[in-house]
């Protein structure tokens, strides 16, 4: 039998830093809160609401994408879970896209964005989209004519930011308003900021497994995930042999490394209960299929369907609240918060 513990046996392969949380094994009446692994989502974040209004305006606004049909908004939908609920996205072109979109809620605690990890800054991915030929195809002159055309728009950037529309200022008040998009308050952040009935007897459960099984050396850090870059298929390859060269290759795309292929940023757990479809490619339509598919790719164990049930339980504690209702919650459906 092996002597190491669950979570330093199952490893993980990485492409550069890997930050593998150090955790004790959890037991029955152990506290794994406390191990330190994860922190709880602030409750707020001091941005200029100026900015955040204006963000938000582009951000919804689709005369940001060359054919006027897409906008931020449309692969990142924020009354939902913000992302769009498609195994992949929607091109200007009407194709599906390459990958899944990921959340934007909580990006900013990502180390790098996207699954192959492109940009370590929200800035940088703005941009990248907006010139990307499978987003909003744009270019600067074009987009800064048409907001220049918008006399709203060059009354807010002339009063936030002294002048009319220009890159760097577009590119501020997307970031500033992404950096806004923060769940607070999910079962979860109160549980781990000392309310301990916050998390049903289940999902306490389900969090002890996801310290055992090792998830959690994927899956740390303020975002339980989007801090280090992961192998899919360590125990087991995911793909379809006779189909891999279609396969989308991570990490690779960026490095031209071939180590890095298959290789893709860990996502965040925040809010995965709504996020579905999972997985880079959409392929995993539900929780209970997800969880089956990693415990099976990335730690080589087959779980008993009472884990399975307890894990996806505490993933559903991982929902958050934006503007006065749990993310996701149909409009009309407001609750207050706890």
């Amino acid at each position: 039998m092996d002597p190491k513990p669950h979570w330093l046996r199952a490893g993980v392969a990485t492409a550069g830093v890997l930050l593998l949380a150090i955790v004790a094994p959890a037991h029955e009446g152990s506290n794994p809160s406390l191990h330190g692994a994860v922190r709880p989502l602030p409750r707020s974040v001091v941005l200029d609401a100026r900015k955040v209004a204006l963000g938000e305006r582009l951000f919804r606004d689709p005369r940001l994408s060359e054919s006027g049909r897409l906008a931020c908004s449309s692969c990142h939908r924020l009354e939902e879970g913000g992302d769009d609920g498609l195994p992949r996205s929607v091109t200007n072109t009407g194709e599906p896209g390459a990958v899944n979109a990921p959340t934007v809620f909580n990006a900013a605690f990502n180390h790098r964005l996207t699954w192959r990890g492109a940009f370590r800054t929200l800035e940088e991915q703005a941009e990248a989209d907006l010139r990307n030929p499978r987003h909003a195809a744009t270019t600067w002159p074009r987009l800064l004519a048409r907001l220049r055309d918008d006399p709203e728009y060059v009354r807010r950037f002339r009063e936030i930011y002294g002048g009319p529309p220009r890159r760097e200022a577009v590119l501020d008040a997307l970031a500033t308003f992404e950096r806004s998009l923060v769940t607070p308050d999910a079962p979860f952040d109160r549980y781990l900021r000392g309310e301990r009935d916050a998390l049903t007897p289940r999902q306490q459960r389900g969090w002890r497994h996801f310290v055992d099984y090792g998830c959690i050396s994927c899956h740390q850090g303020i975002n339980l995930g989007g801090n280090l870059f992961a192998r899919f298929g360590v125990f087991a390859d995911p793909s379809d042999r006779a189909k891999k060269e279609k396969i989308y290759p991570g990490r690779f795309l960026v490095t031209g490394n071939e180590a890095d292929r298959y290789v893709f940023r860990v996502p965040s757990l925040r809010n995965v209960a709504v996020t579905a479809p999972y997985f880079h490619d959409g392929s995993a339509a539900t929780l209970e299929e997800a969880v089956r598919r990693v415990a099976r790719l990335q730690l080589g164990r087959t779980l008993p369907e009472a884990h399975v049930a307890d894990l996806v339980a505490f993933l559903h504690s991982l929902t958050g609240y934006w503007r006065g209702r749990p993310l996701g919650a149909p409009p009309g459906e407001a609750e207050d918060r706890p």
